[in-house]
């Protein structure tokens, strides 16, 4: 929704073509928006995965979901404002771009590395599916009059995945590690057997 529906967004917001000047350069809110989120996502993912090595993979989800899920909210309620919609849209793409990052591998610190490969470009099928989507935000949004219903339900999705992510995949990895663990036939003790 964010990249498909922000043309007509920043339409509604009678924002689009208002120049909007960050640090000496000026562009139009839109075309400033847009830019924005090719660098970020480009800076995302290495931003994320740093994070994910040094405080865990579920812990940086709740972090990235959580903060997508208020940059959306923000957007609703400030981005009318040319200044405010180009740094929230870039707030959103930036919390956005990390499961480019953080899925591919948490699939397989979770599953291994044999089938990494394959698990990962199963998992890039959801993005996919998910654009299937996209076309129920210009429904909502006709239903509805306006945007706040689309942006409510991308914000309330973002905070259940920050809560999956906490709550279901945290303890789900944690056991699966305890059981695998579990699972090792213990370490042959070289020492032990020499002196035997």
């Amino acid at each position: 929704m964010a990249t498909a529906q922000l043309a007509p967004i920043a339409k509604d917001f009678k924002i689009a073509d208002v120049p909007v000047n960050l640090m000496g350069l000026v562009l139009p809110a839109l075309t400033f928006a847009l830019t924005i989120d090719r660098v970020l996502n480009g800076l995302t993912r290495p931003f994320f995965g740093w994070v994910s090595d040094k405080i865990g993979r579920e812990p940086t989800m709740l972090f990235a979901f959580g903060a997508e899920a208020i940059g959306i909210l923000a957007l609703y309620k400030f981005g009318s404002n040319p200044v405010a919609f180009v740094v929230l849209t870039g707030m959103v793409f930036f919390a956005w771009g990390e499961i480019y990052s953080l899925f591919p591998s948490t699939c397989a610190d979770t599953f291994g590395s044999k089938y990494a490969a394959s698990n990962a470009g199963m998992l890039y099928t959801a993005k996919g599916t998910a654009s299937l989507l996209v076309p129920l935000s210009s429904v909502l949004m006709s239903a509805t009059g306006g945007w706040h219903a689309v942006f409510v339900a991308a914000s309330v999705m973002n905070a259940l995945a920050a809560l999956l992510a906490w709550f279901v995949l945290r303890p789900m990895r944690r056991k699966q590690l305890e059981e695998a663990t579990a699972q090792r036939p213990a370490a042959f003790d070289y020492g032990a057997a020499a002196k035997a």
